[in-house]
């Protein structure tokens, strides 16, 4: 566990230290974002306190299958990726860029009111995936002003995975279950009977700013260990696992194979895989103009390389007309050429796209496949 080792000053505190947390952001000008349980799901959504969070539920995952079940404890973070990640917040699926009217001219993004985000609950996976976007949105050639802005102004709180799904395989992609860099305090939950602690680690001094503000103790030596036991546990019991091999090669190499036409007749390219990815960052644009052709807007949407429409090519069609094409695309770029373009992958082993398929589509297991096949 990253910084639990000896002198770490690790501190804790129990419940009513993580609604003390809470309430400190709030007071400081946050919008606090965690897990919530809404229509039958934990998503992400604004908190009032942490009496909001999932405290005794968890998430039963299936390729195609996504259930919230009763624990048998008081758990706030005992359950995997929902079908929502952070991304959203940073890149929201739909913006205005501009306006225009006779009477003149308004830039959207510079009108854009952005709050302060603090994020509680931000799994490793997802931590690695909020660096992703930042290399590509933030610190590409052509950085996302509005997602420079949004994201240089939130507060991470990240949670240490106890508690793998049945679909996850961060251990394999090197995301997890730890949290890695990028958070200002991490927790790691841990329950013993009706008591539930928190381990804390400080990752910034921002994160020790707020701590402060927050009744706590030294964590004692056997929490410490306690915690770091229980995530290296996690590390052991992922739902899933990639292939040991070079993903970027392997799928270079397997660009003719009949595996594309087979997973193709399964695939209904709806673009599930790419809306609910927390690292899928494409975007199209839609101008827009009222009746009477007074006003005219341009927005910007999130796009998906599923869609028909997205290698159209003016006057000569879609270039990747066939499911399987797209497929090969998708699968190739996310954990293949996106080494290439931003030297690191595409993928952070949540598993969401497994379990939000409508045909339960796995992808650590058409890998494998190609892998046995090579």
């Amino acid at each position: 566990m990253i910084g639990y080792g000896e002198d770490s000053g690790a501190a804790s505190f129990g419940t009513a230290g993580l609604h003390r947390l809470v309430e400190v952001l709030i007071e400081r000008g946050y919008r606090v974002i965690g897990p919530t349980l809404r229509d039958n799901a934990i998503v992400l959504d604004q908190l009032e306190s942490a009496a909001d969070l999932p405290r005794g539920w968890g998430v039963e995952v299936a390729p195609g299958h996504y259930r919230v079940r009763r624990r048998d404890d008081d758990a706030a973070f005992g359950h995997s990726s929902g079908p929502q990640s952070w991304k959203q917040f940073l890149h929201p699926a739909r913006r205005r860029l501009w306006a225009g009217s006779r009477d003149g001219f308004s830039d959207g993004e510079a009108e854009e009111e952005i709050p302060r985000y603090a994020f509680l609950g931000v799994r490793g996976c997802d931590l690695a995936a909020i660096a992703t976007l930042d290399r590509v949105l933030g610190r590409g050639q052509l950085p996302d002003s509005s997602f420079v802005r949004r994201h240089r102004q939130i507060f991470v709180i990240a949670v240490n995975c106890t508690e793998p799904g049945g679909l996850c395989f961060c251990a394999s992609m090197g995301t997890g279950p730890a949290a890695g860099p990028g958070y200002d305090l991490a927790l790691t939950e841990r329950l013993d009977g009706d008591d539930v602690t928190y381990v804390v680690e400080v990752g910034t001094p921002d994160g020790a700013d707020v701590l402060a503000a927050v009744p706590h103790r030294t964590a004692e030596d056997a929490e410490i260990g306690s915690a770091r036991d229980a995530v290296e546990a996690a590390s052991h019991r992922m739902g899933r696992q990639m292939p040991e091999v070079n993903l970027r090669d392997l799928l270079v190499r397997s660009r003719e194979s009949p595996q594309w036409d087979e997973v193709a007749s399964r695939c209904l390219t709806c673009g599930n895989c790419t809306m609910v990815c927390p690292t899928c960052f494409c975007t199209s644009t839609e101008d827009v103009s009222d009746l009477t052709g007074e006003h005219a807007e341009r927005w910007l949407h999130w796009a998906s390389c599923f869609e028909p429409d997205f290698t159209y090519i003016h006057g000569g069609g879609s270039v990747r007309q066939s499911g399987a094409s797209r497929y090969r695309h998708w699968l190739t770029h996310k954990l293949g050429t996106w080494h290439d373009q931003f030297d690191m992958s595409g993928c952070v082993g949540c598993g969401r796209c497994i379990a939000w398929c409508p045909t339960g589509i796995d992808i650590t297991e058409e890998m494998n496949k190609m892998a046995r096949d090579d």
